[in-house]
């Protein structure tokens, strides 16, 4: 391969998925077997949270920490937590572009794989199917980076007075 040739095909962006796995997970039934006893007819709240870090010059772990709780008649019939990680080899991506691909892309393609992980832990404790919609992490990200802009620009001004 001619020298040029071999720095084109580097520069080139490069987005790879290594490995996908559960960094952790949890269940609790705290009200168990009571809480079976009422209607269900669950209140769910969710957190979620990613992360991300350099795992190498172009290794990086993503992680997608999910909390479930859903309580019926104010007690907690069940608390999920699920951290989903993957290994995403990217080269050629920089800045704002490799941040999205961060915040956002890999999110996007680790969600399924956490929402299967809840679902059969909820089953696993006896309680109904639960199948997390899906989550535009697109939009939350937009979102996140409009407001530290906000952010940004109101320390900017608080400075200036």
């Amino acid at each position: 391969m001619p020298e040029n040739e071999a720095e084109q095909k580097a520069a080139q962006p490069q987005f790879a998925l290594q490995r996908i796995y559960v960094k952790d997970i949890s269940f609790e039934s705290p009200n168990a077997p009571d809480v079976f006893q009422a209607a269900w007819k669950p209140q769910i709240n969710m957190d979620l949270n990613t992360a991300s870090n350099k795992v190498s010059d172009t290794q990086f772990e993503v992680t997608i920490s999910l909390s479930i709780t859903a309580k019926v008649d104010e007690k907690v019939a069940f608390i999920v937590e699920v951290q989903q990680a993957g290994i995403f080899h990217i080269s050629g991506i920089e800045g704002a572009q490799l941040a999205q691909t961060l915040g956002a892309f890999c999110p996007n393609v680790l969600f399924p794989y956490a929402r299967e992980a809840v679902d059969s832990m909820v089953n696993k404790g006896s309680f109904p199917s639960l199948m997390l919609a899906p989550v535009n992490f697109d939009a939350i990200y937009a979102e996140a980076m409009k407001r530290k802009q906000e952010e940004a620009q109101t320390a900017e001004g608080a400075s200036t007075h």
